[in-house]
């Protein structure tokens, strides 16, 4: 492929209510179909983000049944185009536990992907305290999928601070990383750790985030943006509803990695 491909990342604040994040998400993918984006990336628990932790397992899904993956294989159908849907709650072995899994729908609104979050998220410091362990369980298998411009690396928000993952996919041109990451780690690491995977693989990063003020009372960073492969950020949105578009350019792919070929130099 030689030809720009437009992508977008779509902020989203997301409720409890899961037709009001439906609502949301229709509305900010239609603005993005509409800018030209060919691949729209949703952010983590973009269709639940609820009042408590359990609340996730009443919505839980069977695999390749259920409304939240029906909402989304429309959705890519309609606007004909690749639909990377953050995550949504799919029923695990353990019965007090969901996976939590993106899915990838084509522009003919057929699954091509799926992938379930390896790391989980722990976190304590005052008031603070996280543990996804305690809802979710763990996934297994790294994932990737062939868009046109090339292979697609599949990662979820903690996943970004463990580079032997993105190492594991192989030479992707671009990653995708949809994302709820706290006020608090996000404004420390977000950004840092966004530019460093884009550097360290030489492709592009696409993060799609929570972004605000949650009725939970979570408060969540944002800064969806779309990172180059030499880590220059081509587009950021702070906070709140919105999106996020720029180009994969596979001359600048070619460029980055051809005047510093750092993959080629790898030794382990």
């Amino acid at each position: 492929m030689t030809q720009a491909f437009k992508v977008a990342a779509i902020q989203m604040v997301s409720t409890p209510e899961v037709q009001e994040n439906f609502a949301s998400a229709a509305r900010q993918v239609a603005l993005a179909a509409q800018q030209g984006a060919q691949l729209v990336l949703l952010p983590e628990y973009w269709p639940l983000l609820g009042r408590q932790e359990r609340d996730k397992l009443a919505h839980a899904e069977a695999d390749g049944s259920g409304p939240i993956q029906d909402f989304m294989s429309t959705l890519a159908r309609e606007h004909r185009i690749w639909l990377i849907g953050g995550t949504l709650p799919l029923q695990a072995p353990h019965p007090d536990k969901v996976l939590n899994t993106s899915l990838v729908y084509d522009p003919q609104g057929r699954r091509v992907a799926r992938y379930d979050k390896i790391h989980l998220f722990n976190f304590v410091r005052g008031e603070e305290n996280y543990d996804e362990a305690r809802t979710i369980e763990y996934g297994s298998e790294v994932r990737s999928f062939e868009a046109p411009f090339g292979r697609v690396g599949l990662s979820v928000c903690y996943d970004l601070r463990f580079p032997e993952l993105y190492r594991a996919m192989g030479e992707c041109a671009l990653v995708v990383m949809p994302a709820a990451f706290t006020y608090t780690t996000g404004r420390a690491h977000w950004e840092l750790l966004l530019r460093a995977r884009a550097i360290e693989n030489q492709c592009y990063v696409l993060a799609s985030a929570q972004g605000g003020q949650h009725v939970n009372g979570r408060r969540t960073w944002g800064h969806s943006m779309l990172v180059d492969p030499w880590g220059e950020v081509v587009a950021v949105l702070p906070e709140g509803e919105g999106l996020v578009i720029g180009d994969i350019d596979p001359h600048r792919l070619q460029y980055v990695r051809e005047s510093l070929p750092a993959l080629r130099h790898r030794k382990l």
